[in-house]
């Protein structure tokens, strides 16, 4: 682990320096993020802070990986710069949805055929194992598309995507280590350290975010390093003390709170008849303020949450994955259907102190 402590330092320092740079330089030169109907924060913010957490990330990658084990292990950081070069592109002047996805299925393609990251079966989920590769390749895009944007969507909020992306990097790399793959696990913590360092500066109130930049890079990171949690936890050896049963559901448990959120919004888009790509407020973390709470308190519950189901992917890693995968569908509801009803309950709460505010008051009769 010396090595993994080694390189998040080594990303947390380079970040650390580089962050104040950037903001700065973006208030000098008005790259920064208007707040609109749409916005939460009250105030000019930059949202650059993505180039300091890939330069650290990178930097730090490339000390601490050793040379002799690059080999295709390149075609992650290749993949990486074109998401990197389109987050930065998007974030000086936005590019259309279009053309931020035919970016990111570029970047899916090198690390599909160049590095051969592959669902290559449904790993005994539905009863279902090997895929033709037709099936395969069609499924890898949409798993890294969705989690990739998916990240992005929960990008909304001061210091909550840095909080989810460190819980989820830090439970995927500390797995990789374990399981000695060194260089997954070096990638991981290399991004560690470059988003706490990020954190210091977009905790609230927010001094810079991380844009698309950061958050396309992250999200893309965290599809690459789901995908290769599931084929090797599943071609894991029955006797080894680190192997889940259920590959997918414990994968998911690791990113469960941007994929919730995906999921929610979607669903509730559609029952409105709106566009599933409409944006609006609809998010978990738009759900959980209308409650009362600041950012800081809103990350920090959205944060326990994932670690709960990280924990209780722990608990049970013994269980099948139709069991362990049924749960998280289940407890996701529950969680879902239970913030809907409380925020309904304050809203209509809300409203009768509101009538009975503006009741005019009857003075008694003198005696």
């Amino acid at each position: 682990m010396a090595i993994q402590l080694a390189a998040a330092i080594t990303s947390f320092v380079i970040a650390f320096l580089i962050v104040p740079v950037i903001i700065k330089y973006s208030l000098r030169k008005k790259l920064v993020d208007i707040p609109g109907r749409r916005k939460i924060h009250k105030r000019d913010t930059p949202s650059m802070g993505g180039i300091a957490i890939f330069l650290g990330f990178f930097i730090s990658s490339l000390i601490w990986i050793d040379i002799q084990s690059w080999g295709n292990i390149k075609f992650i950081l290749v993949a990486l710069f074109v998401i990197f070069f389109i987050g930065v592109r998007d974030d000086l002047v936005p590019l259309r949805a279009m053309i931020k996805l035919m970016g990111q299925i570029m970047a899916a393609s090198l690390l599909i055929f160049l590095f051969d990251l592959r669902i290559k079966s449904f790993y005994g989920l539905f009863g279902v194992h090997e895929l033709p590769d037709i099936i395969s390749y069609a499924m890898t895009y949409f798993t890294i598309i969705v989690i990739t944007n998916s990240f992005n969507l929960i990008d909304g909020l001061d210091g909550l995507a840095g909080t989810i992306a460190i819980l989820a990097l830090t439970g995927f790399g500390t797995w990789f280590f374990l399981i000695n793959d060194s260089i997954f696990s070096i990638l991981s913590f290399s991004m560690v350290g470059a988003i706490f360092a990020f954190l210091i500066f977009n905790w609230e109130p927010s001094e810079v975010f991380m844009g698309d930049t950061g958050a396309l890079v992250i999200g893309m990171m965290l599809a690459i390093l789901t995908i290769r949690f599931i084929d090797l936890n599943y071609n894991l050896s029955e006797y080894s003390p680190y192997k889940f049963n259920a590959s997918v559901a414990t994968a998911s448990c690791f990113i469960i709170i941007p994929l919730v959120d995906t999921l929610r919004i979607v669903i509730l888009r559609l029952l409105k008849g709106q566009s599933p790509f409409k944006p609006d407020k609809s998010h978990v973390h738009h759900a959980i303020m209308r409650l009362g709470m600041t950012h800081g308190r809103t990350t920090m519950i959205l944060g326990a949450a994932q670690i709960l189901y990280i924990v209780l992917a722990l608990i049970f890693r013994d269980f099948s994955e139709r069991y362990v995968l049924t749960g998280v569908i289940v407890l996701s509801f529950i969680l879902s259907v239970t913030l809907d009803r409380m925020i309904l309950g304050r809203l209509s709460t809300k409203e009768v102190d509101e009538r009975e505010s503006d009741e005019p008051e009857v003075e008694g009769e003198e005696a």
